[in-house]
């Protein structure tokens, strides 16, 4: 459940920005006919420039084939630690899923058009990505993110979000069709595109409460993790403490 861009975002050495998909102009098209299935909860928390090594982490601990599907091509540890590098965390927005012990096992990179657009490229369009780890896939994580980042991109003003994979990504293609997106396939690449419909203020309170929520959530992920370490720091005492007393007991007997 990966995909190239914007994976090659900032910085994109490649030439795959946002202006290298605009609108496609020929080809097959593809559209849902289907309406998307309603998907449970997930807590998806905003992530910041201090998680970077959580990041890097999560990416580098995909297989070859999960990177490739991600990225576009074989990305290695440097060339991921490059891009972890060059996020903007002012300009896009990264999310992530935490599981109880606080390991980043699904994110997405939701890449907004930079200011001052230059001619080609749609001022409008926000392009999503997103990696899950290989243990977590089939739980609707990559559909829960492409739900969480299509409302953030409609609360940002945009009316458009879409993706750039390759052809053989046929489980983020799906992801996008289920949801109504237009497909454009190209060979061996394919594009998604997602007309938005406008902000309103239910759209802006949905952000509050689900992002609250799943702050809420992660700080107390936090509470259970210290709790669970006094714990297994107590019972380690606990343990030493009756060592001790058994050993002089058995000397004297």
């Amino acid at each position: 459940m990966q995909n190239t861009l914007p994976a090659s975002s900032p910085p994109a050495p490649s030439g795959n920005a946002v202006n290298d998909h605009a609108a496609p102009t020929g080809g097959p098209v593809e559209t849902a006919t289907t309406a998307a299935p309603q998907l449970p909860w997930i807590p998806i928390r905003s992530l910041s420039p201090r998680q970077r090594p959580r990041i890097v982490e999560h990416l580098t601990a995909l297989s070859p084939h999960d990177r490739y599907l991600r990225f576009g091509y074989q990305a290695d540890d440097v060339q991921i630690g490059r891009y972890v590098d060059g996020l903007d965390f002012d300009r896009d927005e990264v999310f992530g899923v935490f599981n109880r012990r606080l390991e980043l096992i699904a994110m997405a990179h939701l890449a907004y058009p930079p200011s001052g657009t230059a001619p080609g490229m749609d001022p409008h369009a926000a392009e999503f990505g997103c990696s899950v780890s290989g243990k977590h896939r089939g739980r609707g994580y990559g559909a829960r993110l492409f739900e969480h980042a299509m409302l953030h991109t409609r609360n940002r003003g945009l009316s458009t979000i879409f993706i750039h994979a390759l052809s053989e990504n046929v489980p983020m293609l799906r992801i996008a069709k289920t949801a109504g997106a237009t497909l454009h396939r190209d060979g061996p690449e394919s594009d998604a595109y997602l007309k938005l419909p406008p902000e309103t203020l239910a759209s802006h309170l949905e952000q509050v409460i689900t992002d609250g929520a799943a702050e809420f959530d992660y700080r107390f992920k936090q509470q259970a993790r210290l709790v669970d370490a006094v714990v297994d720091a107590i019972s380690e005492v606990r343990s030493g403490i009756q060592r001790n007393e058994t050993g002089p007991r058995q000397e004297r007997e």
